[in-house]
């Protein structure tokens, strides 16, 4: 009989989805679907989760309601599950997106019993109207995917999903089946408590991805070009690139298009037709990659995307892994690259604010396991699935940037009983941080609120570094000396193997964790040769300015400003293209003064066999501010100076910020109308000639040269005409 029930289960999956053989667990979930009961299931993406409701839902009587959180995702299953049937009414979705005749069609292929599954949003599924026509329906079970929305402790915290057992129990109670592919264990208890379905049986895979190779790398001023560098030595793979603001991911976007790389932007912002367009032309390999927030990548199914970037270090390990999931589906090749700086975990702390209490504290132990994950130095998939509730028990994965690059152990069995200790001495109340402190000495207000700078072990640790310290308690959790206590906000319990360490101390290596800070502090600042990379050229290039000012009698600042010759001397530019690359260099100015420079640049380019960075140089994006256009325009149309101020709620001086802005990036603009209106000309011939013959056009040394005779505005004013006319 059981022979029979699994060529029957065997046939219909390849007579209804063409496959030969489950995955994984997918059988006993589909069973124990079938048999009428709650079920629970676990499994990364990519592991096929939608099929352990879809088959069910084709041999069980009835529709199944299922409940996702994504139009996109929706629109996407459905679409799918009608090329696995001749009835296009098989499935079908209910939301805002359709309109009145089309939801009268729907529920009229449900009432006549076509439709297998029946999709909805959370907030669709509340509605009067929709629960008054499920309860005249047979309901086969109902299917709750990505259900780690339920969970406020979840990186996609969706407080409409805690109205979905309510709304069950008044539709009419039958079975349930949660799905997702990353619940942490506290993630996993919130789902079950809130869906009612704490006896449920759980299917739980292995969240291990092997084809994935992990790695994290300092963000610093360069990330765009590294990132750009990283594309074009993955030229003609799909890759996907997470920012965390739509401002960001428009920008990039549009960055990686100067630089010609086929890209398009996606976030929810955007019109609905522009972003589905987009997501198609990812899907048809019309585009490379995908800038993209988190809004993109639920449901998406492409099997061979073969990087993921994270522009911004994620909010959750959850969210970090669901995204890294995108990553070689097929079971290829899967790089996923993320950048970190302390400085975004700070903003995103900063975005926290104002938020109700527990919420922060929720966000902040989150973001504490993000950084925990980046500046490891431990294997970085142990690192994962210890945060998955999953052990891992190699000691090296040879597919991390840190197990293919390891650093030293040092010994640290002293370290871990002193940290061991203070946990003891405080009854297990604390989390990390409080721990951290209370070794190096740290009199916080909540220290001296408790009272424990009086105790023994306060300070107990101060010869070592707090980077020490946090290294230690991660790599303690991991070696299972210790655990986090989920229910209370993470705070830290000796295991029985802690204990028994307390009596009876053994070898504990750890190894160090990377410097971030350190590697931030390398970024360039402006100003002075200092930062260009060559300073041989430089000098050459400011020698070539004098020249050309003498024979075109024109200051050296009306060619090149000094931040543009750095810029030179940093990337070599050998072309009027490439030279039009480098800020303050318009069209006009490579026209008019570039070829010597080229030249110069080129010659020394050859002489010294220097290799140019020329695949790393990276072409901004102009400045398409709609406030300068209208600027432009104004002048262009003579209106006052003044008046265009009003009109864009500017100060006076604000307007000349802006107007300056146009200017040295090379826009010829003309306002001689509001010149010989507001200023005496010979005032306006003094002040011109003084920039003519000055060596600087800095405004302080100005003001000092001319005297009190001209208002700072007036010499402002001038200087714009000045440069408009001789630079432009």
């Amino acid at each position: 009989m059981k022979q029979n029930e699994d060529s029957l289960l065997r046939e219909k999956l390849k007579e209804y989805f063409g496959f030969s053989s489950f995955k994984g667990n997918q059988e006993a979930v589909i069973r124990n679907v079938l048999s009428g009961k709650d079920t629970f299931v676990l499994m990364p993406t990519g592991g096929g989760k939608s099929l352990c409701y879809q088959l069910p839902a084709l041999l069980m009587d009835g529709v199944a309601i299922v409940i996702s959180p994504l139009i996109a995702l929706m629109k996407n299953q459905v679409d799918a599950m009608r090329t696995y049937s001749n009835d296009a009414g098989i499935a079908h979705f209910l939301n805002s997106s359709l309109n009145k005749s089309a939801v009268a069609q729907v529920r009229n292929d449900v009432l006549e019993g076509r439709t297998k599954l029946l999709y909805f949003a959370p907030e669709s599924l509340t509605k009067e109207d929709n629960v008054a026509f499920l309860r005249k329906v047979k309901v086969s079970f109902y299917a709750i995917d990505e259900a780690h929305c339920i969970s406020e402790w979840g990186h996609d915290f969706r407080p409409e999903y805690r109205r979905i057992r309510p709304i069950i129990n008044e539709i009419g109670k039958r079975p349930l089946i949660a799905l997702t592919a990353t619940a942490t264990p506290k993630v996993q208890h919130d789902i079950q408590k809130n869906l009612g379905m704490t006896d449920a049986a759980v299917f739980k895979s292995s969240f291990n991805r092997v084809n994935l190779y992990y790695e994290v790398r300092p963000k610093t001023a360069n990330v765009d070009r590294d990132i750009i560098k990283f594309i074009k030595s993955n030229e003609g793979k799909s890759g996907i690139i997470y920012c965390l603001s739509r401002k960001k991911v428009e920008e990039f976007a549009d960055i990686l298009k100067a630089n010609g790389i086929k890209a398009l932007p996606y976030h929810a912002g955007m019109d609905s037709q522009v972003r589905s367009a987009n997501q198609d032309a990812f899907l048809m390999e019309q585009v490379d990659v995908i800038v993209a927030t988190i809004a993109f990548g639920m449901g998406i199914d492409k099997p061979d995307v073969r990087y993921v970037i994270h522009y911004d270090i994620p909010k959750s390990l959850e969210g970090y892994y669901q995204e890294t999931g995108r990553a070689g589906r097929d079971g290829g090749e899967g790089h996923c690259l993320a950048f970190y700086s302390y400085k975004d975990l700070q903003k995103l702390e900063k975005f926290m604010q104002g938020k109700p209490v527990a919420e922060q504290e929720i966000g902040k132990q989150l973001l504490l396991e993000t950084a925990a994950y980046a500046e490891t130095s431990v294997c970085r998939r142990k690192v994962l699935l210890h945060y998955f509730g999953e052990e891992y028990p190699e000691d090296n994965c040879g597919n991390c940037d840190n197990c293919l690059n390891p650093k030293k152990q040092v010994e640290a069995k002293e370290l871990l009983g002193a940290v061991l200790e203070v946990i003891s001495t405080l009854k297990e109340k604390f989390k990390a941080e409080y721990i951290v402190n209370m070794l190096v000495g740290n009199e916080t207000s909540e220290i001296q609120s408790y009272k424990h700078n009086e105790l023994e072990v306060f300070g107990s640790g101060q010869d070592e570094d707090e980077k020490i310290w946090n290294a230690v308690i991660r790599q303690a959790l991991i070696a299972g000396y210790l655990e986090k206590d989920i229910e209370n906000y993470g705070l830290l319990k000796i295991t029985p193997k802690g204990k028994e360490f307390m009596k009876k101390p053994v070898s504990f290596k750890i190894t160090e964790d990377h410097e971030f800070e350190e590697e931030e502090e390398e970024i360039p600042v402006r100003g002075g040769a200092s930062c260009a990379v060559d300073p041989v050229l430089y000098s050459m290039m400011k020698d070539l300015r004098k020249k050309l000012s003498k024979r075109l009698e024109v200051p050296p600042f009306v060619i090149f400003q000094d931040p543009s010759l750095e810029a030179m001397a940093t990337t070599y530019p050998i072309t009027l293209e490439e030279l039009q690359n480098i800020p303050g260099v318009g069209a006009g100015k490579a026209k008019r003064y570039g070829a010597e420079f080229i030249a110069l640049i080129k010659r020394h380019v050859e002489e010294n066999e220097i290799e140019r960075p020329e695949d790393l140089r990276v072409k901004t994006v102009a400045n398409k501010s709609k406030l300068k256009v209208s600027i432009v325009q104004s002048i262009d149309r003579k209106v006052a100076l003044d008046d265009i101020a009003v009109s864009k709620g500017l100060e006076f001086g604000e307007l000349l910020d802006e107007v300056e802005a146009i200017v040295y990036s090379g826009t010829r603009i003309n306002i001689d109308y509001f010149l010989n209106d507001v200023m005496d000309e010979d005032h306006i011939e003094d002040i011109y000639e003084y920039f003519k013959d000055s060596e600087t056009d800095d405004l302080e040394e100005a003001i000092e040269e001319l005297g009190g005779d001209y208002t700072e505005e007036e010499i402002r004013l001038v200087r714009i005409k000045f440069l408009s006319e001789m630079a432009n």
